[in-house]
């Protein structure tokens, strides 16, 4: 039934979708974005590394206190915090730092992801009124560290885990070619009610859904959802389909201008298990597949009332990983006061481990 809702995969279909890959070809209908490659040797491992911290050199930290005589006896929690900072490796991407206060130089802000993957689910550490902004290298580094979405870009085996015949642990298969890099988007204020994720198969659009679970009331007019049908189809007709070279099925998602006229690419995604169809099934999507007819305008679903049962409108984006581990094991018996203060200066030390 599997291979019935979804296309044959292979390495090069999976890497049509990393960023470097289509951007160069749609960079004028999307987002002003900066594409940094190769990364240091290192790089990823520091992203695997246990812990959240920001290289060295990455903020630049304040002044460091000196102690005073009465101050020269250093507690066993001290000792306990040095041996720990000499356990761990020390890391440091100067040339990197450069290139990020470049791009920040050129935007004012950016919000980073890699190959595929964005740290959405570390929008948390930031400010809700400005979700993902980094006005500094460290900004960037502690979103990604604290993100578990983009563990799908650090290992080979996740990012062609759909393709079920390569067998990478066969030295007589030879593993496709895959470099991680570091992408920096502008950033601006998004109205995530008017970004939308649509579903082409066999070259044909034939599903739209909104991509945020929230009830918004435009979205509830009829006349509204059949300008915005007309509208993405007209821009993919022009825009997209002439251009799109890789397998004829894919999904991409699609940010409306406030008089959702016109729109701008956010991303592409494989038509796989591994993208949500949101308000869709798959099974859902296959059958439209297989009844759209050529005149068949694309359908599309969205959550048009409070009470749609898909409706998520007081639940925080991304809850389940608002808190890392290190939070949860420095909260054991403590108050919230007392929790509070400490997270907070746990965050202060990070920037500057190492200064």
């Amino acid at each position: 039934m599997m291979s019935d809702l979804f296309p044959s995969t292979s390495p090069s279909y999976i890497l049509a979708f990393q960023f470097s890959s289509w951007y160069p070809t749609f960079a004028k209908h999307s987002i002003k974005s900066t594409i940094i490659t190769p990364l240091p040797n290192d790089f990823r491992e520091y992203l695997n590394a246990e812990g959240i911290f920001v290289p060295e050199g990455s903020e630049e930290a304040p002044p460091q206190s000196t102690l005073s005589d009465d101050e020269d006896n250093v507690d066993s929690e001290d000792d306990s915090d040095r041996e720990e900072d000499i356990r761990r490796k020390h890391y440091a991407f100067p040339e990197l730092d450069e290139r990020i206060r470049q791009s920040l130089k050129e935007y004012e802000a950016v919000f980073p992801k890699l190959n595929f993957s964005s740290p959405k689910d570390a929008a948390w550490l930031l400010p809700p009124s400005s979700p993902l902004k980094c006005t500094s290298p460290a900004d960037v580094y502690m979103l990604l560290k604290s993100s578990d979405f983009i563990n799908h870009d650090l290992s080979i085996e996740s990012v062609f885990e759909d393709y079920a015949d390569l067998q990478l642990t066969n030295e007589k298969v030879t593993a496709p070619k895959y470099e991680l890099e570091l992408v920096l988007r502008k950033w601006y204020s998004v109205d995530r009610g008017r970004e939308l994720r649509c579903f082409v198969r066999d070259n044909k659009l034939i599903a739209m859904t909104q991509r945020d679970t929230n009830f918004y009331e435009f979205w509830n007019e009829l006349a509204t959802q059949q300008k915005v049908v007309a509208a993405v189809l007209d821009f993919w007709e022009t825009n997209i389909k002439p251009k799109w070279t890789a397998q004829p099925d894919y999904t991409f998602d699609f940010l409306l201008t406030r008089d959702l006229s016109r729109g701008h690419i956010i991303d592409f995604n494989p038509y796989a298990p591994k993208t949500d169809p949101l308000l869709f099934t798959y099974e859902e999507l296959g059958k439209l597949r297989e009844s759209s007819l050529p005149d068949q305008p694309a359908v599309l679903r969205v959550i048009d009332s409070a009470s749609h049962p898909a409706a998520n409108a007081n639940t925080p984006l991304h809850q389940h990983n608002m808190i890392p581990f290190e939070a949860v094991k420095m909260s054991s018996g403590r108050d919230i006061e007392e929790f509070s203060n400490m997270w907070e200066e746990s965050i202060k030390e990070s920037t500057q481990h190492d200064s």
